[in-house]
């Protein structure tokens, strides 16, 4: 299904179409909602695929499965009670005991409220479940309250108005215009002499990871 999402950009009511017959046929025990879950599954994939293939960063001509992934996409076929993830599949009720964590603990206790999608993926003997949850917030705001962002080459500079004053300024070194001119000479020795169309030199620019290392020091500043 992913292949065929990628190849015609199928949707998921495309992919119900034509491959629900196929699924009933071949696996008649299968709950039809786990189906569903592998539509969202395929959809997702293919369009990350798109993605870095339009980033030149997918060296295959279409996604490969490594790890397989199971979607709940309705809370009537899960529940999460007790200590314990249940799961409904064609032998009935499944129990899934997790191990203690603080982080779950605090989404649980505190106002947040689970979505109805559960994701599992099979790691070796282990099953990693993905829980989501939300919460919905009440924002007051006052149009004389304004934060100004200048993000210059070697800094970026906050101005902070209270009641429309300027109540203060932030500057934050962030030294990317070093970063700039170090990216660059890299650049120039790994592609002396050589293409940017051949493979060994795109693999080695790759490596350096130049974007997201300048998008990271830009978003923690």
């Amino acid at each position: 299904m992913a292949d065929y999402s990628v190849k015609y950009r199928a949707s998921q009511r495309t992919l119900h179409r034509v491959f629900y017959p196929r699924f009933r046929e071949k696996f008649p025990w299968m709950p039809t909602r786990v189906v569903k879950g592998a539509y969202r599954g395929a959809v997702r994939r293919a369009r990350s695929f798109r993605m870095l293939r339009k980033r030149g960063r997918a060296h295959t001509d279409k996604p490969m499965i490594r790890r397989i992934t199971i979607v709940y996409s309705d809370r009537q076929d899960w529940r999460f009670e007790g200590g314990v993830v249940k799961l409904r599949t064609h032998l009935g009720w499944v129990e899934l005991h997790y191990r203690n964590n603080r982080l779950l603990r605090r989404h649980l206790y505190r106002g947040w409220k689970q979505v109805k999608e559960l994701k599992l993926k099979l790691s070796g003997r282990k099953i990693v479940a993905y829980l989501t949850f939300t919460k919905g917030f009440e924002v007051e705001y006052s149009p004389g309250n304004v934060v100004a962002v200048d993000v210059n080459e070697d800094n970026v500079t906050v101005s902070v108005f209270s009641n429309k004053t300027l109540a203060d300024v932030y500057r934050v070194e962030t030294s990317l215009g070093r970063m700039v001119i170090a990216y660059a000479e890299r650049r120039r020795r790994i592609t002396k002499g050589y293409s940017t169309k051949k493979r060994e030199v795109r693999k080695e620019l790759r490596r350096l990871r130049e974007r997201e290392k300048k998008l990271d020091t830009l978003r923690k500043a």
